[in-house]
């Protein structure tokens, strides 16, 4: 998984949470520097400096050329988290993190490029521990060896299972509920399902991700349900999709939407912290754990998920409005719940309009939902590229 709070070691929080009461993620290592050198005319050396031994893994991406190495349970003390890097064919880095607990660095590359071999050094010479990756220039006629993405240093060469991100694409209503009419009586149920299916299309022609809905066919699910089954399959996003309707026959434009912290009333939000507290233990054990301590601990996870959905929301909207008319202030906050897993980040776009006469026509038009997938692929690519690297 991508997206998750692993909650190791408890008794950190514990400690934290009992004298200082706050609590704070415990990383095994800081990533302290990062440095390039050339190893000769087609070969760069990225050497990561970090504070312990890291446990990482590397991976190659297209489009742009990128080579990816993550540091696992590292936090980024790099005060630059943007650097150009000048000759030979790497043209820039990007440091930051995914997640909550991993620290990333992408060497972009003019061209296409492999990795050569990847280890670890231990502290000497006055460095301390150093994670070396060889990232070298592929010529025309060669081809990506995927098996040399990793070969740590001492440690028999192991071909790792490549495990994509799971995206979760919510259809909005189903069965019975028909969702918004349009003037012309087209169900939103409809064209949700429909462009659900383009975006599930269009993101697994990338090959990076797989890609599930929790209805495939006119089936009636419940909000909750649908949280449920999001929950159940461990994804890393959460994205559903619905239309809009208003009295206002004029209103038109595409809007995203993210958990808001503030509920409507008192009562509403008695109702929401139970409902969500009951459902979010389902999966967390905090059984060792005091009711203090526990909900410190939910707490954290619910921030950091609502915070990483806002980039990904931030994401869309970036791509959406260089493609489609969105509405003023387009990411907005609304306290859907089908929008509260606690440990998935989660969005809710609404496409356009049905009650518009002219963006009900482009809706229900092949070409226009295609161009709308294609738009939410481009952002949910730069949300796992860099865009999704947020600050600690």
């Amino acid at each position: 998984m991508f997206r998750k709070l692993y909650f190791l070691p408890f008794f950190c929080f514990f400690t934290f949470a009992v004298f200082f009461l706050s609590v704070s993620v415990c990383y095994a290592t800081d990533l302290q520097n990062v440095r390039l050198g050339t190893q000769g005319p087609d070969t760069v050396r990225l050497v990561l400096d970090l504070s312990d031994k890291p446990k990482y893994n590397t991976f190659l991406l297209k489009e742009p050329y990128r080579v990816v190495v993550d540091a696992k349970n590292t936090s980024v003390k790099v005060g630059n988290k943007t650097l150009k890097a000048s000759g030979n064919f790497i043209t820039a880095l990007r440091i930051g993190k995914i997640g909550n607990n991993d620290a990333r660095v992408v060497a972009q590359t003019s061209s296409e490029a492999k990795i050569g071999k990847a280890f670890v050094l231990p502290p000497q010479g006055g460095f301390g521990w150093r994670l070396v990756v060889d990232i070298e220039k592929v010529s025309v006629a060669a081809k990506i060896d995927s098996s040399n993405s990793v070969i740590p240093q001492n440690e028999p060469v192991v071909k790792p299972a490549a495990v994509k991100p799971l995206i979760m694409i919510d259809p909005g209503h189903g069965g019975k509920d028909p969702g918004a009419i349009s003037v012309s009586g087209y169900y939103e149920k409809n064209l949700t399902l429909r462009m659900a299916k383009e975006v599930q299309s269009k993101l697994l022609a990338t090959g990076r991700y797989r890609v599930k809905l929790t209805r495939s066919d006119d089936t009636a699910l419940a909000l909750r349900q649908r949280v449920k089954i999001a929950r159940d399959a461990k994804a890393d996003i959460f994205i559903s999709i619905h239309a809009d309707s208003a009295r206002n026959k004029n209103a038109k434009g595409l809007s995203v939407y993210t958990l808001s912290e503030k509920a409507s009333d008192k009562e509403a939000a008695a109702l929401a912290e139970a409902e969500n507290k009951a459902d979010a233990f389902i999966n967390m054990d905090f059984s060792d754990k005091t009711p203090e301590v526990a909900n410190i601990l939910l707490d954290l996870a619910r921030r950091d998920t609502m915070n990483t959905s806002k980039v990904l929301a931030e994401s869309v909207v970036k791509e959406f409005s260089k493609t489609v008319r969105v509405l003023p202030d387009t990411h907005r906050f609304a306290g859907f719940a089908v929008l509260k897993a606690q440990d998935i980040p989660s969005i809710l776009i609404e496409l356009g309009y049905l009650s518009n006469h002219e963006e009900e026509t482009l809706l229900r038009t092949p070409q226009y939902r295609t161009k709308l997938a294609i738009a939410l692929t481009r952002a949910v690519d730069r949300f796992f590229e860099h865009t999704s690297i947020v600050e600690e």
